[in-house]
């Protein structure tokens, strides 16, 4: 296996591999309905692509006021770490844009990967797109 990279994606640029990635996670394997998957955020987003050598294999993305979504890996890489080098370049991203402050809903299964990274949860289990989320916050240290 090639080293797994992460680099900011463009939206335009990158949206195919953005797409299928997302496509393929969230509306294939967990029947998210394609009017909740897209949405007006996307194109002012910080946008990620996790890859092994030249192809995408995840991604995720940064709003403007720390919330951080849409984190996807392809089954195959799962379990690989691909997740952590998402999260850690997304997190370092919004420490450079000085959110100090990142949020985001968690499937309750995915807690426990979020909590390693230093985000606890901050809300009563809830459903969004019929599958199980907490809200989580992570505070970022000067």
């Amino acid at each position: 296996m090639n080293k797994i990279r992460v680099r900011l994606a463009d939206w335009h640029k990158d949206n195919a591999d953005i797409r299928r990635i997302r496509e393929t996670v969230f509306i294939a394997e967990q029947h998210v309905p394609p009017e909740l998957e897209w949405d007006s955020d996307d194109p002012g987003a910080a946008h990620f692509l996790a890859l092994e050598g030249d192809y995408p294999i995840g991604t995720a993305r940064l709003l403007p006021d720390g919330t951080i979504g849409r984190v996807s890996v392809l089954k195959d890489w799962r379990g690989l770490k691909v997740g952590d080098a998402l999260m850690y370049a997304v997190i370092e991203e919004a420490q450079n844009r000085d959110l100090s402050q990142q949020t985001l809903s968690a499937q309750v299964h995915a807690t426990p990967f979020y909590e390693r990274l230093g985000f606890r949860v901050i809300s009563e289990e809830f459903l969004e797109a019929g599958i199980p989320h907490v809200d989580m916050v992570r505070d970022s240290r000067a």
